[in-house]
């Protein structure tokens, strides 16, 4: 089968959703199937081998200046080419790019638009490229901010388009008004050119048929999943002090002040002596103040030795540190829909400590991975981990039974193959109506 799946570079950063799509599109390949894996905006940022075309669609310079100034809607392609090259996008990306969507309501709206809006020449750079390529048996745009893709690939390709859904809602709840609710109105228009939409958890399934009023006939769920070679659960007890730790994006919705402050409750009444806390994981220029002062409130709590912040990690690295962590918690403020950090760190062997929300609840009662505690209960958090610190034999256990989950429901190879029942699905209802029709 012959794959198109188009996805959205994050801007330099490492991306759950990129990891996702990337780590789909190489599973596809190694199972034989034809796939391209078409980058938008920037070049997206994995850990793993990066299979994405080398070309870039949608070069985020190029999306910038034509909303904002006339002269560059009209410019020749050829010179579009001048700052749409890969490693200038890369190097624009690795200085920050703006992707706080209380600044982006205006540009998100015209994109949204489609061949009306001010990125129509985007649109045609794009079919013109595909239309020198063989034609695909099925598109799956990797989410629905990209939905406005869907009617000109349906025109261009007559084959079944699929819309993966995973995270987009949190970035546009955040658009101010009047940006949100036309952002809205344009993306439900948009589903009707599609033929499928694709939830990467059973919670996202059911908040985004709600969400954008899509009919439960027509979405389906493929889980989250990752390649698990080298996520190796550590063989016997870890020498060195309990360590806690948290690998993901650094923000505030991810509950690590509550973290922070579970664990000065414990080491305030002398619980967890001789302990750390760990955090790494991609920090964007939005929210420096907020770590700085996570790290000075724990300098005035005379933790300053035990609680660290280790930065960006690439693979190799972030393996090192999930298996370097007795506990692994995250006490989110929000409803997550991917997991991605769960995943990774219960494929280590290591229990998690996630608050009852969003997509945390059924990777922990699916795989027996962790334990889950009320929405920003701080109490609750210390009392996992105390409980867990206290009992080894307990947090082996979780690990172990973590680690077999994973393994039975959140791999690549399975995520790659509920994908492929979707699309051989999509693909002989086409024939099946081309037939009749004939």
């Amino acid at each position: 089968m012959r794959i198109i799946s188009i996805t959205a570079g994050a801007g330099g950063m490492y991306c759950g959703s990129c990891i996702r799509d990337n780590a789909l599109a190489s599973s596809l390949m190694a199972m034989g199937h034809d796939v391209v894996l078409l980058p938008l905006y920037t070049p997206p940022r994995t850990d793993e081998e990066n299979v994405s075309e080398h070309r870039v669609f949608f070069g985020g310079i190029s999306v910038y200046l034509e909303q904002y100034s006339a002269l560059f809607r009209g410019t020749p392609w050829m010179i579009d080419r001048l700052w749409e090259a890969p490693w200038l996008l890369r190097a624009v990306s690795q200085r920050g790019v703006q992707t706080q969507p209380e600044l982006l309501g205006g540009l998100t709206v015209s994109v949204l638009e489609g061949e009306d809006g001010r990125q129509r020449k985007e649109f045609g750079k794009l079919l013109h490229w595909l239309g020198s390529q063989p034609p695909p048996d099925v598109v799956d745009i990797s989410n629905s901010m990209l939905i406005s893709l869907a009617p000109a690939l349906k025109q261009a390709f007559d084959c079944p388009i699929c819309c993966t859904l995973q995270g987009e809602n949190i970035f546009l709840d955040h658009l101010e008004e009047p940006y949100h609710t036309r952002a809205l109105s344009l993306i439900r228009g948009h589903g009707a050119s599609v033929d499928r939409f694709v939830a990467v958890s059973d919670y996202y399934a059911g908040h985004m048929s709600r969400y954008l009023g899509i009919p439960g006939a027509k979405l389906d769920v493929v889980p989250l999943g990752i390649t698990v070679d080298g996520y190796e659960p550590r063989a016997g007890e870890r020498d060195g002090p309990f360590t806690v730790g948290y690998l993901g994006r650094i923000a505030p919705e991810k509950g690590l002040h509550l973290l922070c402050d579970a664990y000065h409750r414990l080491r305030a009444r002398g619980a967890l002596e001789g302990s750390r806390l760990e955090l790494a994981g991609y920090l964007g220029p939005e929210h420096r103040g907020y770590l700085d002062g996570l790290m000075r409130q724990a300098r005035e709590w005379g933790l300053e030795d035990e609680v660290h912040y280790r930065g960006v990690v690439d693979r190799e690295a972030k393996i090192a540190f999930l298996q370097g962590l007795d506990v692994f918690a995250v006490p989110a403020t929000y409803d997550d829909p991917k997991g991605l950090g769960l995943v990774e760190a219960m494929a280590c062997g290591v229990p998690v400590v996630a608050a009852r929300r969003g997509t945390y609840t059924e990777l922990v009662q699916r795989t027996g991975g962790g334990v889950l505690v009320d929405p920003e209960d701080v109490d609750a958090v210390a009392v996992e981990l105390e409980g867990l610190h206290r009992d080894g034999a307990r947090r082996a256990e979780i690990g172990r039974r973590g680690a077999a989950g994973v393994r039975q429901h959140y791999t690549a190879g399975a995520m790659a193959e509920r994908a492929l029942d979707v699309y051989s699905r999509l693909v002989a209802r086409d024939v099946e109506r081309a037939a009749a029709a004939s």
